[in-house]
């Protein structure tokens, strides 16, 4: 097939867990505000279950889409998982649309990732992603928690998510880091370092909000050539760069969608040369340092 995520190129997760490398972020999959039950429900479903027929095999989610509705939706559509990895986090409490509150206290955690196993219904989360460090809570005893709860075989593989490298050095004391999952994409730079040392240590980079271009999309600007020239969209030219700017990138694009899920999938047919990429390159940095 054309448009299979499988042409993406692969990468193992912890070393172990081989996973195609245009993943599928399950945030969009809820309500407005990343909050209850999704507009168009039947459809969620529909979006969940394309998933492998494209090649997806990799699948991010977190305990607080809804809350709980994301997760409860893809056990819905897709359990049992075969030859999947299902993602999720914790870490984080809602207070309603819109609104995130870190919170990580060891007890908390814990029940995190016991509701997670519950409601996707298995035994152990292949990967399992501290969604913020919680700045209120010491972050040894973050740490030492979810190390407790590798070693007793709730957990897999450990992610960390908006991280700097001293955190995530800080982090490798207690257990392995398989997983980094920071915002990134053609113009919001700011992890360039998390990337590299990613990059550097063989662990997977998940750039969340990867498909954004701002002005670099506007007709005449760059991203907008290339598509044009490429026939495609300026999503897809940037989810295409964001593949080809390092070996260990796992971008997540999400959607309640069908027809938007098969668009970003189509990214992966798209070659840009070096000449386009390193244009476009250069102009995401401009516009980096800009917005910085």
């Amino acid at each position: 097939m054309a448009n299979d995520a499988s042409r993406s190129g692969t990468f193992k997760i912890g070393g172990e867990i081989t996973v195609n490398r245009l993943g599928f972020g399950a945030m969009r999959i809820t309500g407005p505000g990343i909050w209850d039950e999704p507009q168009d429900r039947p459809e969620a479903v529909r979006t969940l279950k394309r998933l492998p027929e494209l090649g997806v095999n990799f699948i991010d989610t977190a305990d607080s889409y809804g809350p709980e509705t994301s997760e409860n939706l893809i056990c819905e559509a897709l359990y049992p998982y075969k030859q999947l990895l299902i993602a999720t986090k914790g870490g984080l409490v809602r207070t309603g649309p819109d609104n995130w509150v870190p919170l990580a206290r060891p007890e908390y955690l814990r029940q995190c990732v016991a509701l997670s196993l519950r409601r996707l219904k298995v035994e152990r989360i292949d990967l399992w992603q501290l969604h913020r460090i919680d700045p209120k809570t010491p972050r040894e005893e973050q740490f030492g928690v979810i190390q407790e709860m590798q070693k007793q075989g709730l957990i897999r593989h450990v992610g960390l998510s908006e991280v700097s490298v001293k955190e995530i050095e800080a982090a490798r004391k207690f257990f392995p880091v398989a997983t980094v999952q920071n915002r990134y994409n053609l113009i919001d730079r700011s992890s360039e370092e998390v990337l590299d040392y990613c990059a550097k240590h063989t662990i997977g980079f998940i750039p969340w909000y990867p498909l954004a271009a701002g002005e670099l999309a506007k007709p005449g600007a760059v991203l907008d050539s290339v598509a044009r020239k490429l026939n495609a969209t300026p999503s897809q030219i940037a989810l295409a760069w964001v593949l080809k700017r390092s070996p260990v990138m796992l971008p997540i694009p999400g959607t309640g969608k069908v027809k938007h899920l098969e668009e970003n999938v189509a990214a992966v047919s798209i070659m840009l040369s070096d000449e386009d990429f390193h244009a476009l390159d250069e102009a995401g940095r401009n516009a980096s340092k800009q917005a910085a």
